[in-house]
């Protein structure tokens, strides 16, 4: 949208596998607003979010989007998580977030009386928002500015060429001068159908929500967050009430042995000989084969998941846990085996290539666009 914005003069097409927008991690998020607290201060995470969450709100005022600026708390809910707790505060700070609160126990009961903590942070700028919506108010914006949208078309392979690229599809191919490479879960097999080697693998996982049942869904009034394991580039498992009045929580980080494994059940045997052939896949496991298997134990035992939401909500029963959606995260692993944790965004020829863009990227998505094209500028030569 931000690209046809500034060069309408120039013919961009948008083209997607699925047909429909928002198919996968766009439309299987918990639809929060990020503040922008969690994020190390000289990242790309932290440089984009807080003014993209702003440009977000005001995208959403001029185009009669319904969102709410509810409120977060994140609690320490034991005596070795006060630590990180103090780091995600000074984090917020550095990071220009407004509003924060350093809250006790009791005040932690006055935002969520049902919520258990030592001690927390409120955050008054987080709010919640549909992506879905969103998506399709940018796609409309970008059709009136003469982009075109190419839907259920899928890329299977990239010829390059003196006067650019061929991308070939199940459609007929299409030629294209630049190329800016947003294929979420598949970002680095289409990097290196154009032969680049990102030197890192997406390893997909998925995450599994419940929905709390209607009848008690207001035990958590609107955003309730753990304190996130520092390690590891996921938030842990919280409550979030979407815009929509349902109360969400999950999710858990499950291995997924397919990109696109929505299903306990789902299974590709070509990508997952491909995740299990890359070195870096094995760095990771035995890095985080613990936390690995005690998120593969609350995938398939309820119980063990409910016991992990009651040290946020004391009182959740196992019956007030309904099945709900599942999202997969298109997780960057490096050849190190670490998760990377930043936004990953490189350059090739006449190409751009978002390769890891994992949770703020909706909240901060207008503000990416601001920086892909800034880069598409100066390295296409645009005029």
């Amino acid at each position: 949208m931000v690209l046809s914005e500034r060069y309408r003069h120039y013919s961009i097409a948008l083209v997607e596998k699925e047909p429909h927008l928002a198919t996968h991690q766009t439309g299987h998020n918990s639809g929060v607003i990020h503040s922008g607290i969690y994020y190390r201060p000289d990242s790309l995470k932290a440089k984009l979010c807080v003014e993209g969450a702003h440009q977000l709100v005001q995208f959403a005022k001029s185009n009669d989007i319904r969102y709410e600026i509810c409120g977060k708390v994140i609690v320490a809910t034991r005596e070795e998580e006060l630590p990180w707790l103090k780091t995600l505060w000074e984090r917020g700070l550095s990071n220009g977030v407004t509003g924060l609160e350093l809250i006790n126990s009791a005040q932690i009961k006055e935002f969520e009386p049902h919520a258990n903590g030592l001690s927390g942070i409120y955050s008054p700028n987080t709010g919640i928002i549909d992506y879905q919506v969103v998506t399709h108010a940018m796609a409309k914006s970008f059709i009136n500015n003469g982009g075109r949208l190419a839907l259920s078309t899928r890329v299977i392979g990239i010829k390059m060429g003196q006067e650019g690229f061929s991308l070939i599809t199940a459609s007929g191919n299409i030629q294209t001068r630049y190329l800016v490479n947003c294929g979420g879960l598949y970002s680095d097999t289409i990097t290196r159908m154009m032969g680049i080697e990102p030197h890192l693998r997406i390893v997909p996982f998925r995450g599994e929500y419940y929905e709390i049942r209607k009848e008690n869904n207001r035990i958590v009034r609107n955003l309730l967050y753990p304190v996130p394991n520092p390690q590891i580039p996921f938030l842990g498992m919280h409550f979030t009430r979407t815009i929509n009045g349902i109360l969400e929580v999950g999710p858990n980080a499950v291995l997924a042995f397919a990109r696109e494994g929505y299903r306990k059940t789902s299974f590709s045997l070509r990508e997952t000989m491909g995740m299990f052939k890359y070195t870096g896949f094995w760095k990771m496991a035995k890095r985080y084969w613990k936390t690995g298997l005690s998120e593969f134990y609350r995938s398939v035992n309820k119980r063990a998941f409910l016991r992990t939401v009651k040290r946020l909500i004391p009182d959740t029963c196992e019956e007030d846990l309904i099945t709900g959606l599942t999202g997969v995260r298109a997780q960057c692993v490096d050849n190190n085996g670490l998760l990377v944790d930043d936004f990953r965004i490189v350059e090739g020829p006449n190409s751009i290539h978002v390769l890891n863009v994992p949770s703020p990227a909706a909240t901060a998505s207008l503000k990416i666009a601001e920086h892909i094209v800034n880069l598409a500028e100066k390295s296409f030569i645009l005029q």
